[in-house]
């Protein structure tokens, strides 16, 4: 439970305040990686395999009712689903999924260096959907690293997954998000702040809004409050945010939003607002694996050569700038 205006003890996942459900942070030491991109015989110290069973992470599993936003700062991901979309993403770059009405997707980490270390970092932040977009179409969207606003001042950097910073705007949330309305005031927020210094963002849009800084490396001060590692911080209505590092840097994802104040229902990998529509998800996919899978395996992983790349479903290939 988070109290307003009170430091609070990060939990695994961390705690989600509405519209936000939860949020997760992996981070793993992977070797070198095998012929197959996988960790071969390594011994597993100082990272997981997940659900994987050759290469690390989260085979064909579903979702309905909500939304995943995964940035990845080190390392890739490879993302296949049942709606036909498939990417390659990482070193900075972020992925939004609209699950709606349902959608099966894999989420793999594929070990591309074969005589290097392959470090992973990632954060997948839960966004609840209001109810009359609880089955709304999906919709699979890329931000890539290089067009990701980044607003900058002497006291550290913010990348602005969504929201806005004075001037800096974020790029455009899926269309049926609850992020997609300016007046929900909704942003989502990674943050380092240089040693000895202090960021101060903005008061937020609205007295509603809720927002939620997640302290995950360094000691920080966030007002007149100590905040440590692995600690957390509210704050309800319209005030700034200044966040102080000491002799070390911060780092630090903020969440924000006006709540939907809907009831929440939620089973595994279904977020709905009744018990009765939770049932009807889990019989929905039973009778339609939402949509099927197309792909040969439910692990499924691009050539070691593949660089960064999104597929829409309508066919179409998005890339970095840099073409990476």
């Amino acid at each position: 439970m988070i109290t307003p205006n009170t430091p609070f003890r990060l939990t695994t996942p961390w705690q989600g305040t509405d519209p936000f459900l939860f949020a997760v942070h992996h981070q793993d030491a992977y070797p070198a990686g095998d012929a197959a991109m996988g960790p071969g015989d390594a011994h597993p110290e100082g990272w997981s395999m997940y659900h994987g069973q050759r290469i690390p992470g989260f085979p064909a599993h579903p979702h309905r009712g909500f939304e995943t936003i995964t940035l990845v700062t080190s390392g890739f991901v490879d993302h296949t689903d049942s709606v036909g979309a498939s990417a390659r993403y990482g070193q900075g770059d972020a992925q939004w999924l609209t699950t709606g009405a349902g959608v099966t997707h894999s989420e793999m980490f594929p070990l591309v260096n074969e005589d290097s270390p392959n470090p992973l970092e990632l954060f997948q932040i839960w966004l609840n959907l209001p109810p009359e977009s609880k089955t709304a179409a999906p919709e699979f969207s890329m931000q890539w690293a290089e067009d990701i606003p980044v607003w900058s001042t002497p006291g550290g950097a913010v990348q602005i997954i969504a929201g806005r910073i004075h001037d800096v705007q974020a790029l455009n949330p899926p269309v049926n998000s609850w992020a997609a309305d300016p007046a929900n005031d909704v942003a989502v927020l990674l943050i380092d702040v240089t040693p000895n210094h202090s960021l101060t963002l903005p008061a937020a849009g609205t007295e509603k809004t809720r927002r939620t800084t997640y302290v995950f490396a360094g000691d920080a001060t966030i007002g007149e409050h100590a905040v440590a590692q692995d600690w957390g911080y509210q704050q309800l209505g319209r005030e700034e945010t200044v966040i102080t590092a000491g002799v070390e840097p911060v780092r630090a994802v903020v969440l924000q939003g006006v709540p939907i104040s809907a009831p929440v229902a939620q089973h595994g990998p279904f977020v709905m607002n009744t018990r009765a529509e939770l049932g009807q998800a889990f019989q929905d996919y039973r009778e339609t694996q939402f949509g099927g899978w197309p792909w040969p395996s439910t692990e499924e992983v691009f050539p070691r050569e593949q660089g960064r790349f999104a597929k829409f479903p309508d066919g179409q290939v998005s890339q970095p700038a840099a073409g990476e």
